[in-house]
């Protein structure tokens, strides 16, 4: 489930720095509760095709209207990433859902931040509604700012939650880098085609399956195919900036058993060395969970959650996990020494909504935003073998501000301590870091 949201890493925040007057429309008329619904109506939907909300509601027609509902069904609107603004109003028995839709055509600024490559930015052209179905596609490129054009990527991305009217989310993927991993020293020139699909299979349960095809070039090559399964059980009141519920995603994976590919190291070859093949191939298993819970107190919102990754098999170097940055442990930057086969990232945060989401527009383009002060710890452990103890584990403070928004989630600006290191870490990130932290590694 967490790809689905990775697939919208353009930096929206340009929007804001652009000027204008935010536009706040007039509340339309409250429904009252228990009125009977003779009929349900749509306003609003310029891009969006009726069918895509209906799937969504919960008030239907020859019901009574209840409030309780019509919160369950905005989240669930939201979460769809396609309005800024959702609201309801009755006139007589009829109810009429009042929609203000993102813009779709998105020639924008491409961003992505990782502790592995820092801070990258390109141009990307997207479209999140493609025939009005809820269907995304992207085009990017990315390459460094520290220097220019060191590291490179291309990426496409396709996905939605639904396939030919079926509650099947999928997620299609293509990267292709050119890059040096400066955690774990080696060139990276990889192409990786990936494949997710999450099958809702009754309310709060769905069953996961990922395949994935990996190819790096680099030294001795190798050809890793990917394929896994598992469960995710959701009972979070909304998949974008929860406030309230639980959730816990188990999965299994297989990654590697494919076959090396020669390809000599081209330095030895230019001074005249016998050239040697370097074997890349891995053969492993992954155990993943992933447990997040929240409830919210007011303006308060406390979060718990817990992510544990253990490989028994054959990992090579370039799959070691690192940790350390705004997107794994806020204590230190993430160098080669701290790396591992397996690993446990626990965090405990603490938010404070500061502006609650709200609507805006500027030179007729819709967006929302949002602001919320954020403190918390993190803990880290990291391991090769046996069980891990407390030389593996680090411990660290963070707090800053987080700016919410369409696509992205959030944007994070965090400044992060541990007593282990003794100096204080300015953090820049992108989406919540359970996200992050779930594909830092591609």
């Amino acid at each position: 489930m967490f790809r689905l949201l990775k697939r919208n890493a353009w930096i929206m925040v340009t929007i804001c720095l652009a000027g204008g007057a935010f536009a706040e429309p007039a509340a339309p008329a409250a429904c009252p509760e228990g009125a009977s619904v003779s009929s349900v109506s749509f306003e609003g939907l310029k891009h969006t095709k009726p069918r895509v909300v209906e799937r969504e509601l919960l008030n239907r027609a020859g019901e009574p209207f209840s409030q309780e509902k019509f919160e369950m069904e905005k989240a669930r609107l939201q979460d769809l990433d396609l309005f800024t603004e959702i609201s309801v109003s009755c006139e007589g028995t009829k109810l009429t859902y009042h929609f203000k839709e993102i813009f779709r055509w998105i020639p924008a600024p491409a961003g992505k931040k990782t502790d592995r490559d820092g801070l990258m930015l390109g141009a990307a052209l997207a479209n999140i509604n493609v025939l009005g179905e809820d269907i995304r596609l992207e085009v990017q490129y990315r390459t460094t700012v520290d220097p220019f054009f060191d590291k490179n990527e291309v990426a496409f991305y396709a996905s939605s939650p639904y396939l030919f009217g079926l509650p099947l989310g999928w997620n299609l993927e293509f990267l292709m880098t050119d890059s040096y991993d400066e955690i774990r020293n080696f060139p990276e020139r990889s192409l990786l085609w990936d494949l997710d699909l999450d099958y809702e299979v009754k309310e709060h349960l769905s069953l996961l399956g990922t395949m994935a095809l990996r190819m790096i070039s680099t030294w001795g090559g190798a050809v890793l195919p990917e394929i896994g399964a598992g469960v995710a059980l959701d009972y979070r009141d909304s998949k974008l900036d929860t406030r309230d519920g639980v959730y816990f995603e188990y999965m299994l994976t297989h990654v590697g058993g494919g076959s090396n590919f020669l390809v000599y190291n081209d330095s030895d070859c230019a001074e005249g060395k016998e050239c040697s093949n370097v074997g890349m191939g891995e053969n492993y298993w992954e155990l993943l969970t992933d447990a997040r819970a929240y409830k919210t107190f007011g303006r308060f919102v406390t979060g718990a959650t817990a992510l544990v990754r253990y490989r028994p098999g054959d990992v090579k170097f370039y799959d070691y996990y690192y940790h350390g940055g705004a997107n794994t442990f806020r204590g230190h930057e993430a160098d080669s020494g701290s790396l591992g086969v397996h690993e446990a990232l626990l965090t405990l945060e603490e938010r404070f909504v500061l502006l609650e989401r709200r609507a805006a527009s500027v030179w007729g383009i819709n967006f929302f935003y949002g602001v919320q002060l954020v403190a918390g710890l993190d803990g880290s452990l990291l391991w090769d073998k046996g069980r891990p103890g407390w030389d593996n584990y680090e411990g660290a403070v963070y707090g800053g501000i987080h700016l919410v928004i369409p696509a992205l989630d959030r944007i994070r600006f965090e400044v992060g301590y541990s007593p282990d290191r003794g100096e204080p870490v300015f953090y820049f990130g992108l989406f919540d870091k359970v996200i992050s932290s779930r594909w830092r590694s591609r």
